[in-house]
């Protein structure tokens, strides 16, 4: 009785895993076939009640290893004296860099956090929008390596940030 029960404990751990895998194998074949568009519209749509949001940060364009976001320069994301703020850049960088490395994982069984970033802000901004473009420097099983670099609407580069995340096994 008791070498039954732990068959079906065993099978059901079997049967859930292989359920897993195959959501996973039909999420990756599912997100190749998706367009460009459909890939954006999917990201933007998790911004909803985030600090994205409140942010106003919009991903614009994405290709097999970048992702790209923009943001607005205004009064919400100013310091004191009325241009970007450096912890709104940041915010930026990672919002970016942590949506990207999405793109690299099975959301179904894994997420990511952001373990580490650094910014080195060179120019001020006073108003319209900066791009931040996320491109990997590494993309590992447990951690991805992100460089992000911020730029104006002139293209003339805001800040040089990278981020590190973590890829985190769901339980």
């Amino acid at each position: 009785m008791m070498s039954r029960m732990l068959i079906l404990k065993k099978l059901n751990k079997v049967s859930k895993y292989v359920k897993t895998c195959l959501l996973g194998t039909f999420f990756f074949v599912i997100k190749s076939m998706m367009s460009k568009k459909l890939k954006l519209s999917t990201i933007n749509k998790t911004n909803k009640n985030t600090l994205m949001e409140s942010l106003k940060i919009e991903f614009t364009d994405v290709g097999d290893d970048y992702l790209v976001a923009k943001m607005p320069v205004n009064h919400k994301v100013y310091q004191p004296d009325k241009v970007l703020h450096g912890g709104a850049s940041v915010a930026l960088a990672e919002s970016v860099g942590s949506a990207a490395s999405y793109l690299f994982i099975n959301p179904i069984t894994h997420t990511i956090r952001g373990i580490e970033i650094s910014a080195n802000h060179i120019k001020s901004v006073k108003n319209g929008y900066v791009f931040a473009r996320a491109n990997p420097l590494h993309i590992g099983k447990t951690t991805h390596i992100w460089e992000i670099k911020i730029t104006d609407e002139n293209d003339k580069l805001i800040s040089h940030c990278k981020l590190t995340t973590m890829v985190i096994q769901k339980k």
